[in-house]
């Protein structure tokens, strides 16, 4: 799509991740004329495990599905590196992606349901201001009717509608060349010594993805964690192909994702489950949602309708989902050794592939009062252990 005629986008989309690509291609399906942009040039790395569970697979186009290698069949946990618990399935109820191309994928269905992208473009601010968004970069200054803000949990637009976090960590991750056929269909999970620390294997044909996250504040320890699990792995010696970091953050309790025409989706809004630390449902889910809305919201009858729509169907979804999530966190943080128990039982390891297949959620299965008694018998085990 040419620039906007008049020099004023219905959309401008900031950070082109899976929930800014998400926003941009639904605004432009709907019509709207969006414009995609990213300070980073495409294609880009990104620090991250590369899961996929099945509520993600519910929110791509059917042309990034290909992306996602669906061959996952088993789960090994192990607390420090002791006591592992396999968890197995007949078929496959895990999928995992390259980043690098998996976020080229959807730039690529943005791109072709109509929205331009500009990558190599940074955002130095925002201002409302003659009824739109003035959007300053660091080539030129742009107009939107509306802005989606998609550019991490520390980026500009985060910053201008005032997104408070509650819990920083710090993720590192080699990728490390394994050979062909290496683990292949098998996770590992490690809890560790810090708290509310793990540690991961996620095979990729002949790469392996071996990480680490922990709170920030101490990266020393946190260096040192990914050191002793690579050892563990055996793999201390094999080429390491990329080493990477990056912050994650997880929004406060009421935190906002809009001020006037400017949405927040995915990392910038602190949008993500906060045991785990898995992001790329909530990104996915929350770009689509934010993508309808600002097209909805052209319409000058519907605008406050469709953008406060955005804000409560957050509210709804992931409010219950952050409560759950912030609570298991905190009892794994206190003692992995609870969670590590309860995964030893059948019905966990049931729950557990439900939730890898996109099934169900911490927060739809504490609904029910056994799961909820569960959680508070086993912060209640913690505290007093």
């Amino acid at each position: 799509m040419a620039d906007a005629a008049d020099g004023l986008w219905d959309v401008i989309v900031v950070g082109a991740g899976p929930a800014g690509s998400s926003a941009a291609r639904v605004a432009a399906e709907r019509g709207a004329r969006v414009l995609l942009l990213d300070r980073a040039r495409f294609p880009r790395y990104k620090t991250c495990g590369g899961g996929i569970i099945g509520t993600s697979l519910q929110w791509l186009p059917p042309a990034v599905r290909a992306e996602v290698t669906r061959d996952i069949r088993s789960v090994v946990f192990s607390l420090r590196g002791r006591w592992r618990i396999r968890v197995r399935a007949g078929r496959p109820f895990l999928g995992m992606v390259d980043r690098e191309r998996f976020d080229q994928a959807l730039v690529d269905a943005a791109v072709a349901a109509g929205a331009e992208f500009r990558d190599g473009t940074a955002v130095r601010g925002l201002e409302e201001r003659d009824g739109g968004i003035r959007v300053r970069t660091d080539a030129e200054p742009l107009r939107a009717r509306v802005v989606v803000g998609a550019d991490g949990a520390s980026g500009r637009c985060a910053a201008h509608v005032g997104v408070r976090v509650e819990e920083t960590d710090l993720g590192l991750e080699d990728e490390i060349a394994v050979g062909p056929g290496a683990r292949a269909g098998q996770v590992l999970l490690d809890w560790g010594r810090q708290p509310g620390s793990y540690a991961w294997l996620f095979p990729k044909g002949e790469i392996a993805a071996v990480g680490v996250i922990a709170r920030r504040g101490n990266p020393d320890a946190t260096r040192a964690y990914l050191a002793r699990w690579t050892e563990s792995l055996g793999l201390a010696q094999a080429p390491v192909l990329r080493s990477s970091g990056h912050l994650t953050r997880v929004r406060a309790a009421g935190s906002p994702v809009r001020r006037g025409a400017v949405l927040v989706a995915g990392d910038a809004a602190g949008l993500l489950e906060p045991w785990t630390r898995e992001g790329i449902s909530a990104a996915l889910r929350s770009g689509c949602w934010a993508g309808a809305a600002a097209a909805e919201a052209l319409d000058p009858a519907r605008t406050e309708t469709a953008l406060a729509g955005y804000e409560q169907r957050v509210a709804e979804v992931f409010d219950p989902e952050r409560e759950v999530g912030m609570r298991v966190l905190r009892v794994f943080e206190r003692a992995p050794w609870v969670v590590h128990a309860v995964l030893r039982t059948r019905p966990a390891q049931r729950f557990f592939l439900r939730v890898c297949i996109g099934a169900t959620t911490l927060a739809r299965a504490c609904r029910h009062r056994p799961a909820r008694v569960a959680v508070g018998l086993a912060a209640g085990r913690s505290v007093r252990r």
